[in-house]
């Protein structure tokens, strides 16, 4: 094959700034390779052969790009840990994953110690980025190992567990297939070329940086930055996300592309004009941007502002997917875009029939390489099957020419006097109110109708939550919603429980209305 993949890229050019922490620290592309061809070295002599995995409870920045690039030439399972959990969560993580060294970063001291005693996991398989207790520094892992390239390279993967919206989280485990990973590293850049996404290496091309902008235990923020990695693009982390930071960052680095979600957009067109003006913002080249229904006038405003550079797609842990092109989008304002040239697209009713074109059906999709299993739960992994496709139960319609657009998930689908109600379509008008910062939408118990409509509120900074305030925000739907998709109720709350990835945590808010039912709708 070319010239693609880290490995190929660090050999040819060490020099090459590869990444850049988020306290600003500049990494070398060959320190990097030796401190991967290094920790390779170090997890053989523990033992660890083609097909195990291993654990990293880190935050963003190169502890957990070292880890992956080590797993990703050695044939094992890297699993990312979401360090939102508790000790108990991750301990049944690093247990399921069947973990055969677990890394912890001292940023998550308490949580990690308390997950491997859970998970009955060996000391001497316990590395620590800084102080933890109980563990061993990451260093002695790494002391005394050649920064030779190993023998016997065979492609790795990631296998990152799914949120768990039922029960407890699966991991999404993607069969090997021992090919060389360079060769793996190259196949994987098809992704961004879904996007037309350019390599900013070999030397001589134009320089791309992407900005990381969510943690690396997700999915897509992996697969988007190791993806940008593998093309020669420098990765710029982010900590803590926060709206003028991004500007700057862009600024500071002429980024070229990075993946965002609609939160993300809200707040950055919420900054005042004179700080959103004091940033060049023209080297972004191609946005990307999923996770959820993004609304219309939104995504208007972001077009304007950054110009045709906002990309869409549709996609799961479990694989995708749609792409939308800013163009597309313009012509079908609202669509999440077509299927990937490798993916394959089902609607079904609730027996598992299509459904013709423009009526609602839940989503299922097909990759030509997307095989994959739930790791340890064959039940699950079967229940989500239909022919080859697979659901994660997301509900929408296709067009006659074959644009998807999304409804909501089917289990928040709201169930009110027998019409099906999805809430996204009402969060996406609420949401565009000036005085609404962040808005969740659900069902609440109602004897007569089944369900009535609940919308929880975050106001934006400095703005009073109140009857007069909920009162405003019903009557600017007036004219853009049914009556009956009007919230019977708002309540007001101080911050949203979002994922750092812009994922709403909406049982949180859901549940204690359902706790005393035995079921919920």
């Amino acid at each position: 094959m070319g010239s693609l993949g880290f490995w190929r890229l660090a050999q040819a050019d060490p020099e090459w700034i590869a990444a850049v922490d988020p306290d600003g620290t500049e990494h070398r592309a060959g320190d990097l390779l030796a401190r991967a061809d290094r920790v390779v070295h170090g997890l053989r002599g523990l033992g660890l052969e083609p097909g195990d995995g291993f654990c990293g409870l880190v935050p963003n920045g190169v502890e957990g790009l070292v880890l992956y690039l080590a797993a990703l030439q050695a044939g094992w399972y890297y699993t990312p840990v979401n360090w939102h959990l508790t000790g108990p969560e991750i301990g049944y993580i690093v247990a399921d994953s069947e973990a055969k060294a677990f890394f912890v970063h001292e940023r998550f001291a308490d949580a990690g110690a308390e997950a491997a005693e859970a998970a009955g996991l060996d000391v001497g398989r316990r590395f620590a980025f800084g102080e933890v207790p109980g563990f061993r520094p990451e260093s002695e892992l790494e002391d005394g190992q050649p920064e030779t390239h190993p023998d016997d390279r065979t492609a790795g993967a990631t296998m990152h567990y799914t949120s768990g919206t039922t029960g407890r989280p699966k991991g999404v485990r993607r069969r090997l297939h021992g090919i060389d990973p360079d060769d793996s590293a190259e196949l994987l850049t098809f992704l961004l070329g879904l996007f037309g996404i350019q390599p900013g290496r070999p030397a001589g091309q134009d320089p791309q940086a992407h900005l990381v902008t969510s943690p690396n235990y997700h999915t897509a923020v992996t697969q988007f930055g190791g993806t940008a990695l593998h093309m020669g693009h420098t990765l710029v982390y982010v900590d803590h996300w926060d709206a003028e930071d991004t500007l700057r960052l862009i600024d500071k680095y002429a980024i070229t592309n990075t993946h965002m979600v609609p939160t993300h957009f809200k707040r950055l067109l919420s900054l005042p004009e004179d700080v959103r003006k004091r940033y060049d913002v023209s080297s972004m080249r191609w946005a990307i941007h999923a996770a959820a229904p993004c609304p219309v006038p939104l995504k208007a405003q972001m077009l304007d502002w950054w110009g045709d550079c906002i990309w869409e797609y549709y996609a799961a842990t479990e694989g995708g997917g749609t792409i939308a092109s800013p163009q597309e989008w313009r012509a079908h304002p609202g669509t999440v875009g077509k299927a990937w040239p490798i993916s394959e697209l089902l609607l079904v009713d609730d027996d598992g029939e299509p459904v013709p074109a423009n009526t609602p059906g839940t989503i299922y999709m097909k990759m030509v390489s997307g095989d994959f299993e739930y790791k340890g739960d064959k039940a699950k992994t079967e229940e989500s099957r239909l022919n080859g496709f697979f659901t994660v139960g997301d509900v929408g319609h296709l067009t006659e020419d074959g644009f998807l657009f999304l409804s909501d998930r089917k289990s928040d689908m709201i169930i009110s006097g027998g019409a099906n109600i999805y809430p996204a379509e009402i969060e996406n008008e609420i949401v565009l109110h000036p005085k609404v910062a962040d808005v969740a939408v659900f069902g609440i118990p109602d004897e007569e109708w089944g369900e009535q409509i609940k919308a929880v509120i975050e106001p934006a900074a400095g703005v009073d939550p109140g009857p007069d305030l909920a009162a405003e925000i019903l009557a600017s739907l007036e004219g853009r919603l049914a009556k009956m998709k009007w919230p019977r109720t708002i309540d007001f709350i101080e911050t949203m429980p979002r994922e750092p990835n812009g994922k709403l945590l909406k049982r949180k808010l859901r549940d204690p209305y359902w706790k005393d039912r035995e079921r919920a709708i």
